[in-house]
């Protein structure tokens, strides 16, 4: 089975995601192939027997590389099974959750409408603050909107909050969800 993993990030956390999904997949007897979506070139999910496409989130907006890869390749994407991964502050957000939900489903309507492509399956992923790369005015605005939102607001250190057991488990259903697409056996 081979499995096409697409992304684009802000600040490098759905990067740390996608190597995570990978090394996952690989374990499995899967092979992947890892493309950042600015580059992805020449490559095609129809190519794959499935593909996951990871975006980080910023200001309401996903990655503009990742829109136009998914753009050019939906038809590959709706042909075979295909997933989105959503990285964002957002859904780290438990003070405010039903809002920060309602959010996030109000900005991938936005992404559906800009790519053309709605995903059967997505999977939301808590991000990360990466205030030492940040530069002082956006670390002044994130140390603001963490402040409001009960997160992580000491600037001298980054704070991750991807929960890993819970994007093992996704990879692991997604990649059974594949095996049985390809078998054509009773989920």
């Amino acid at each position: 089975m081979r499995i096409l993993i697409v992304y684009g990030t802000s600040y490098g956390q759905t990067r740390k995601v996608v190597e995570f999904l990978a090394e996952r997949v690989q374990q499995q007897s899967a092979s992947v192939e890892v493309r950042e979506a600015g580059r992805a070139g020449g490559v095609d999910p129809a190519d794959f027997d499935a593909t996951i496409v990871a975006s980080s989130m910023q200001m309401g907006a996903y990655r503009p590389a990742v829109i136009r890869f998914v753009r050019r390749h939906l038809a590959g994407l709706t042909a075979k099974p295909s997933v989105f991964v959503s990285v964002s502050m957002a859904a780290a957000n438990t003070l405010h959750r039903q809002q920060a939900m309602a959010e996030l489903d109000k900005w991938l309507a936005r992404f559906s409408a800009k790519s053309g492509w709605t995903p059967a399956r997505v999977q939301h992923v808590a991000g990360a603050l990466p205030y030492t790369r940040y530069n002082f005015v956006t670390r002044w605005i994130m140390r603001r909107i963490a402040e409001r939102e009960g997160e992580a607001t000491d600037t001298t250190r980054d704070h991750e909050y991807t929960d890993w057991q819970e994007l093992a488990r996704f990879a692991d259903a997604f990649l059974a969800s594949v095996k049985t697409a390809d078998t054509g056996a009773p989920a």
